[in-house]
């Protein structure tokens, strides 16, 4: 799951992880900084200053714009060596993929927790709206990521196809609680139906960064309509 035009910004809280910590073993006391392994230093450096990278590019991405931003802007703010960058991204684009990729990776696992019963297109809505929402409160990175990601292959890229691919699942294993229930065909194509899913939702976010309707309008009626007629032929 672009230009900041008359659609409006939907405000939708993309809250993200809380970390969690589990009680040390009353025999076993924790290992004093400097029992840690240097290896296992490195990594939490590394990855401290992945943070400092994405969070950087994220609010220089917000405030002047992908296009103006450049590599040596986001690496000062993150207090780091312009080299230091292309240890997390290797071009700018990238660098907007690993922004978005855990954006999205929160407000998928958010929805899915809070996932309500009931009939495919509701539960459908609830997945897709929360997409929606995220892209509404910076809409010009959202244009921005949707445009650059086709064709793209870093490493951040590909993890964002990755959790594509996981998402196209999430939906697939919808269809078959709708199996279940009855309210779809037996024999309905898993992977082509979660693929028909997610292109009627492709289709109605860029409806709405295209300008053509409002957020509100993107979601109902556009995609809450298409989404309802194939389900219609989905079933038995």
């Amino acid at each position: 799951m672009r230009g900041e035009s008359k659609r409006g910004e939907s405000k939708r809280g993309a809250s993200k992880r809380g970390e969690s910590t589990s009680e040390p073993s009353a025999r076993v006391s924790p290992p004093r900084p400097s029992d840690a392994s240097p290896v296992d230093g490195r990594t939490r450096r590394r990855l401290e200053t992945r943070e400092r990278v994405r969070q950087a590019a994220f609010e220089l991405f917000v405030r002047d714009g992908f296009e103006r931003t450049t590599t040596s802007a986001i690496a000062q703010r993150a207090g780091v060596a312009a080299g230091t960058i292309f240890l997390h991204a290797p071009d700018k684009a990238d660098l907007l993929f690993l922004v978005m990729h855990d954006r999205l990776e929160a407000v998928v696992e958010e929805r899915a927790r809070d996932l309500p019963d009931g009939p495919l297109l509701d539960r459908l809505m609830h997945l897709f709206d929360g997409l929606f929402r995220m892209y509404g409160e910076y809409p010009g990175l959202a244009a921005d990521f949707v445009r650059h990601l086709p064709g793209a292959d870093g490493p951040n890229a590909r993890r964002v196809s990755t959790l594509t691919l996981a998402y196209l699942h999430r939906l697939a294993m919808l269809v078959v609680d709708a199996q279940r229930r009855g309210e779809v065909a037996h024999d309905v194509d898993l992977l082509t139906c979660s693929r028909n899913l997610f292109g009627l939702y492709f289709v109605a976010l860029l409806t709405w960064l295209s300008g053509h309707v409002t957020l509100e309008g993107a979601l109902v009626p556009t995609l809450r309509d298409s989404l309802a007629l194939q389900i219609r032929g989905l079933r038995a």
